[in-house]
């Protein structure tokens, strides 16, 4: 009988061991987040100082992430240019993974996967503000492994509405993942404009 397990469900230990993920420090295996980023013009930091302001002013309140999506993720994506050709948005997207060997079947639904020429090339998921962002690396990981991407990185963005980190996932005989440092909205300066730079710079190179 073949047993069904939610996505949302599972650990990174499980991703793991479920997928013989192995998570690896060397950051000259993801210098796509360190070197070559694009410029964010001065206008586009003044949108961007505006929606820290109002994260910061809603913070203060129980937020559900519908909200966080609205107030932050949506003018990240729409600054990186994700709403515009070639990339495509989809919200709410099933997933499955059936693992033969075992006999499960592990169900999950990406929040917003950014997709181009029918390749999963950017996951989005965010998660409610009160969590931290490893409560979301499992989910986005057995995300991104669901992509037929296989001979190309796989880059994914996870994102609670104050902290953001990138994941690059390497398809190989052993699968290996490694994370960009962690961006945060309470620190000084604005770190938005950094993850707007990412992830413009993720979309040059999928799009390449």
């Amino acid at each position: 009988m073949v047993q069904a397990i939610q996505a949302s469900s599972l650990s990174l230990f499980e991703v793991e061991e479920k997928f013989k993920l192995q998570r690896v420090f060397d950051p000259a295996l993801f210098l796509e987040w360190q070197e070559n980023l694009p410029s964010v013009t001065e206008a586009e930091k003044q949108w961007l100082d505006q929606v820290k302001a109002d994260f910061l002013s809603l913070e203060k309140y129980p937020l559900h992430e519908e909200i966080i999506k609205m107030a932050v993720l949506s003018p990240l994506l729409f600054f990186a240019r994700f709403f515009h050709y070639p990339f495509y948005p989809r919200a709410e997207v099933e997933v499955k993974i059936f693992a033969e060997d075992e006999g499960e079947v592990i169900n999950g639904r990406v929040d917003i996967l950014i997709v181009r020429q029918q390749l999963w090339v950017t996951v989005i998921e965010a998660k409610n503000k009160d969590f931290s962002l490893l409560k979301a690396m499992p989910q986005a990981l057995f995300y991104m492994m669901s992509s037929p991407t296989i001979d190309k990185p796989i880059f994914g963005f996870v994102t609670n509405g104050s902290h953001f980190a990138f994941i690059k996932l390497l398809k190989r005989n052993v699968p290996q993942y490694i994370l960009s440092d962690e961006f945060s909205l309470n620190r000084q300066g604005n770190e938005l404009y950094t993850v707007l730079s990412i992830l413009r710079r993720l979309g040059e190179l999928v799009t390449e």
